[in-house]
């Protein structure tokens, strides 16, 4: 999940890490990246080395999720651990007569990171920049204008977060989705949890059947493992996962119509075009994966390329806009629209790069290189016996997802990605699905959770949540059930 630049000072001090996150640590100790994690020539997963390395680890994730009263960005502890780890990894094959494997090694994980790195990077950039030339705000107006009833302001919410989450992340949509709710409510907090609730629940399932939607499901499709028209048979499982809480939750909304409130939004210069770049940026970088065989980030990479240009030709034209703009105005009487002129400012794309949020990307690279470190030191090859050997790969997939609602799901889709299970193309599906959907359980079990919680503070609780748990479970089971139904053919397709 990306995370906005806009989002408020606590939400970044705050992630899918609650208290009891210990509990499940030792999936996360066994959680390296890709091919590049598999295990080094050396087990150490019995040595001083090792156990240090492990002890490291602990205590990073410790600080993180003491980060709320510590008051210290997440990004710190682990890369300061990944760097220890690596340290240490490199002091012991140096010494074995071994420098080059270690370093390929990292080099390889570094790699790994990278391409997603300069992925996400520029998908923020065009979220950020849309959001700048007030794209979000547009559609939040729309809304409110149109004087919905509740029970329809209720499933328009939740559609819209469904399908926007598909290309979006899911921590903007659903805070958009919930400025909705929040403005035209009355205060009505039943009306605004349910809501707040459902949104969630919709844009975690809308990014679990796009390569777009998630990290994780950015990953799987990076690392060759699932094709890019293959995601979209998780569509029905993904409307299930997302269908059966909404019809249970929308029969205990009072249908009553709330007034309509005007609210004035003009889009900046050149928004339109900044959303028709973003999709021809998403066709190149599918195109690059699906017909050249590279990276996708080469298609994102000439996507920025592209928005770079239109930042220079919106700059350089802008004096020539204003002077038609206030010429027009003038005649018309329009006052508010020429006082609005003397706030416009150039665009600066690179102003939309720095404002992503970079502690979410720097806390990505800790994690990926620290438990890149622990899988080259053997501990994937401990995690893949327990879960691929020893159980059924279905149910290996469902537990994880279940795990995925208490930590983060990116090292969880770390941990089967780097071990290499043998499994089907449903089953790669299966593990896609419940590790995205998986977070809805709990509040805390996404990010558009945890940014609601802050968003309606009062209103829409840990608590309130949970309230709601067994019917979010209802449709998590379906959605499960449905998928070995409807693609039962997959799961007898080996890659």
């Amino acid at each position: 999940m990306l995370t906005n630049h806009r989002s408020p000072h606590w939400l970044r001090h705050s992630a899918r890490w609650p208290g009891f996150l210990v509990l499940a640590l030792p999936i996360l100790l066994f959680s390296p990246l890709a091919q590049a994690a598999s295990a080094g020539e050396l087990d150490l997963t019995s040595s001083l080395p090792g156990f240090i390395a492990v002890t490291l680890f602990l205590a990073a994730y410790v600080l993180v999720m003491a980060e709320e009263k510590l008051h210290m960005r997440k990004s710190k502890p682990v890369l300061v651990a990944a760097g220890l780890i690596w340290a240490m990894i490199g002091w012991v094959y140096v010494h074995a007569g071994l420098p080059d494997a270690s370093e390929e090694a990292f080099s390889e994980t570094l790699l790994e990171y990278s391409e997603l790195l300069l992925f996400l990077l520029v998908a923020m950039t065009y979220i950020n920049a849309m959001e700048e030339r007030r794209v979000f705000d547009k559609l939040r107006a729309w809304l409110v204008e149109k004087g919905f009833s509740y029970r329809s302001l209720f499933w328009i919410t939740g559609i819209l977060a469904f399908w926007i989450s598909t290309i979006a992340n899911n921590l903007t949509t659903a805070m958009l989705m919930c400025a909705v709710v929040l403005k035209v409510a009355e205060g009505d907090k039943r009306f605004i949890n349910l809501c707040c609730i459902n949104v969630v629940v919709a844009s975690n399932a809308g990014g679990a059947f796009s390569p777009f939607g998630d990290i994780t499901t950015l990953m799987v499709w990076q690392a060759k493992l699932v094709e890019f028209q293959e995601f979209f048979e998780l569509l029905g499982p993904a409307l299930v996962n997302y269908l059966v809480p909404a019809i249970v939750m929308s029969l205990f909304i009072k249908n009553r119509k709330p007034a309509a409130l005007e609210e004035h939004i003009w889009l900046k210069r050149g928004a339109r075009r900044i959303v028709l770049l973003f999709l021809v940026t998403i066709v190149i970088s599918v195109l690059c994966h699906t017909m050249l065989n590279l990276p996708p980030a080469l298609g994102m990479m000439t996507g920025l390329g592209f928005l770079q240009f239109f930042g220079y030709y919106l700059r350089q034209s802008l004096p020539r806009s204003l002077e038609r703009k206030r010429t027009r105005y003038s005649q018309r009487g329009d006052w508010r629209k020429l006082e609005s002129l003397g706030s416009v400012v150039p665009f600066d794309v690179f102003t939309r790069i720095a404002r992503s949020e970079w502690d979410t990307l720097l806390f990505f690279y800790g994690v990926v290189m620290s438990v890149g470190g622990l899988g080259f030191m053997g501990y994937l090859a401990l995690l893949s016996e327990t879960l691929y050997t020893g159980w059924d790969p279905v149910w290996a997939n469902i537990v994880l997802g279940l795990v995925s609602s208490v930590v983060d799901n990116i090292p969880v889709m770390f941990a089967v990605i780097s071990m290499e299970p043998d499994m089907s193309m449903g089953n790669w599906l299966l593990i896609t699905l419940t590790a995205g959907v998986g977070g809805s359980l709990l509040s805390v079990g996404s990010a558009a959770g945890v940014a609601l919680m802050g968003q309606a503070r009062g209103i829409y609780t840990f608590a309130s949540h949970m309230r709601w748990a067994p019917v979010i479970a209802l449709g998590y089971v379906a959605s499960v059930i449905v998928h070995l139904m409807i693609n039962a053919d997959s799961f007898a397709i080996f890659h």
